[in-house]
């Protein structure tokens, strides 16, 4: 059983999200060690980038805070390193493809099979290119973790036949955010996509409230929490700890 497959076992997982570097690179290890404590099952990192076309201004900003520490790819292979000393805790990259394309496809997923991340989302990378990464993601242990939009009905099956990780499921159109209501007809959704594969699903995009979370935990397998994440991070700066985890511990409390 993968590590993946691990956060998924013990009821709805609840998967964190942060920007490496944002405020530090030190404090992006405590922050990760903090959320695993605090009930996250599964961590995605975002790997900063000057051009993150899918985020809404929290999560752009924390890419700027980040990229003005001049935040490299290493910094962030660094950090898992780093957390892989104390934490089994599953790890996925968030990232656009161009960094990982500059890096070199090779060296990038043979580093994270080395450092221990078991997938990667690249929310700029249509179904029709991932071919480009699949294979050699895969020959290196890491899953290439699809997302599957609202939009998305004529082309789930493509999408979902060969998934692996787990799905993520984009509850809204738009960029990521906080948003007061989800008005996207989830069930419906994971019914078509569940038609097709027993991959876990996990919904993100807007989910920020513990009410939020305790009503998509009860027809998803994970709930996926970002922009509301950074803002602790961007409120609080490096006394961010005790914040994360008080937040983290109620959303996690309402996945249950």
């Amino acid at each position: 059983m993968s590590k993946i497959a691990n956060a998924f076992k013990n009821g709805t997982a609840f998967i964190g999200f942060l920007t490496a570097g944002d405020p530090t690179i030190d404090k992006t290890v405590e922050f990760i060690f903090a959320m695993e404590d605090a009930g996250c099952d599964l961590i995605e990192i975002g790997i900063p980038f000057s051009d993150p076309m899918a985020e809404g201004v929290v999560i752009q900003e924390a890419n700027v805070r980040a990229l003005k520490h001049n935040t490299t790819t290493d910094d962030v292979f660094e950090i898992v390193r780093r957390v892989r000393e104390k934490s089994d805790i599953p790890l996925v990259f968030l990232t656009y493809i161009n960094p990982v394309f500059f890096y070199g496809y090779e060296k990038f997923f043979k580093k994270c099979a080395e450092l221990g991340i078991d997938g990667i989302i690249s929310p700029d990378l249509p179904y029709e290119e991932k071919g480009e990464i699949a294979d050699i993601a895969l020959s290196n242990g890491v899953d290439v973790i699809s997302l599957i939009a609202p939009t998305s009905s004529e082309r789930i099956k493509m999408i979902a036949s060969d998934a692996t990780g787990f799905i993520y499921v984009v509850s809204s159109l738009g960029v990521t955010g906080m948003r007061a209501e989800i008005e996207t007809d989830l069930n419906a959704i994971l019914s078509d996509i569940r038609e097709v594969t027993d991959l876990p699903l996990a919904v993100g995009f807007g989910i920020n409230t513990p009410q939020q979370a305790s009503d998509i935990s009860k027809i998803a397998d994970g709930v996926i929490v970002g922009s509301a994440i950074v803002k602790i991070i961007e409120e609080h700066g490096e006394n961010a700890t005790d914040a994360l985890m008080e937040y983290v511990s109620s959303m996690k409390n309402a996945c249950l």
